[in-house]
């Protein structure tokens, strides 16, 4: 979107300039009087800052470049929320958050989204118009509000959602750094071992004619290999990389790797619990919202997160709009826990579904908690384990041969 500069006269007389990042000339002469500013003068210019046209192409690739931070939306959430609740406009809020918003990426945003509204779109779909920002969900969301008229209810629980889904996902990386930094020593350590220790036993080993036992002899093949056929491995690990890669941008290929994160041990079952408690809160938000629940699962099966899950929802909907109700189909998806399919179950039978999908959601942020704070230790021993057993095989590697040598040497001092 281009940006313009602009130097117009205030309410009060007085002249002020600056930038605006608008649609077109017109949006960016209606952008100013919305802020009770009278334009004087509006150019398009390549840099939100003013710079020349270098400088405008590095700001505007920088601002790509950055990120909206989850701090950062629900701060912009939690300020939106408080001026609807206070009665101020929309738009007017919308001015207000441009002035008050630190990060570039989401200050403009937001501008994009006033202009939008000011040509008569509605909230929702200026929302999503800028999804790198604002996930389906979050725009899901809001027009939830702005149909069923609960739209500071809505910002909410949106609030509750983006501050509960980081606080899950900082926990995880959290829990995650201590098995990057064994692994990344495993790696490390394979390569010092191979590179720089073994060779300085190659030529011992050639000239002592000792049978070399098979760990010996599996060290030195992958030390060839890796000294004469380096070029070849790159070459060879770049294909799969790429090819790899090409397939998990497929939809089969997001199937199989998300079906496969679930089934990896420790890991997985904190994957399924995650996706089982946000898939317990975004529904009961969603039912509470009056948002049907034919159309519950098609915003579900673009905000799980998960695309094999992603897939049962979509079976889901078809039995659904059979009228097969919502506990019997759920016994057929793989990716629904027993405790899930029961929950829902009661509720269904009880009229009193809202509450029982907010028990489960309780439920599974607690065995996420858990799981989560049990991983590290779960995943040490094996990980250490792994890092002893790599070391402890080049040493075999090593003194093995040396014994052999040992041995020779004592035989014919005798």
């Amino acid at each position: 979107m281009p940006y313009y500069k602009y130097a117009a006269i205030t309410g009060s007389g007085g002249n002020t300039t600056g930038v605006v990042e608008a649609q077109s000339l017109d949006a960016a002469q209606d952008s100013l009087a919305a802020r009770g500013l009278m334009p004087t003068q509006v150019s398009e210019t390549n840099a939100p800052g003013g710079a020349g046209a270098g400088g405008g192409l590095l700001a505007q690739l920088s601002m790509r470049m950055q990120s909206v931070k989850p701090q950062d939306l629900i701060l912009f959430t939690k300020q939106f929320k408080t001026m609807l609740n206070a009665g101020i406009a929309v738009l007017q809020s919308l001015d207000v958050l441009e002035a008050q918003t630190e990060n570039p990426k989401l200050k403009g945003a937001i501008v994009s989204i006033a202009a939008d509204i000011k040509s008569g779109t509605t909230l929702s779909n200026a929302f999503s118009k800028h999804q790198n920002i604002f996930s389906e969900l979050y725009c899901n969301m809001i027009r939830a509000g702005e149909i069923s008229g609960t739209l500071t209810e809505v910002l909410e629980r949106l609030i509750y959602i983006v501050d509960h889904e980081f606080k899950v996902k900082k926990d995880i990386k959290s829990a995650m750094t201590y098995p990057a930094v064994v692994v990344t020593a495993l790696v490390i350590a394979f390569f010092v071992l191979i590179l720089f220790v073994l060779p300085q036993f190659v030529a011992m080993f050639a000239k002592s004619g000792v049978e070399l036992p098979l760990p010996t002899r599996i060290c030195l093949g992958i030390y060839a290999g890796l000294t004469h056929y380096w070029h070849v491995g790159l070459i060879l690990l770049g294909g799969i990389f790429f090819a790899v890669t090409a397939y998990f941008r497929t939809e089969g290929g997001k199937i199989f790797r998300d079906g496969l994160f679930l089934r990896v041990p420790i890991i997985g079952p904190v994957f399924k619990k995650a996706a089982m408690a946000r898939f317990a809160s975004i529904f009961a938000i969603l039912q509470s919202s009056g948002i049907t629940v034919l159309e519950s699962m098609d915003i579900l099966t673009g905000t799980i997160g998960n695309h094999y899950i992603a897939r049962d929802f979509r079976n889901l909907r078809e039995k659904l709009e059979q009228g097969r109700g919502l506990s019997g189909p759920l016994r057929s998806c793989p990716s629904f826990t027993p405790m899930m399919i029961s929950m829902i179950t009661i509720g269904e039978e009880t009229g009193n579904m809202e509450e029982m999908l907010k028990e489960a959601a309780r439920h599974y942020d607690y065995e996420v908690e858990y799981s989560v704070s049990k991983m590290s230790e779960l995943l040490g021993p094996v990980l250490v384990a792994g890092l002893t057993g790599v070391v402890g095989f080049f040493a075999l590697a090593i003194f093995l041969p040396l014994i052999g040598i040992m041995q020779n040497a004592m035989s014919g001092l005798k």
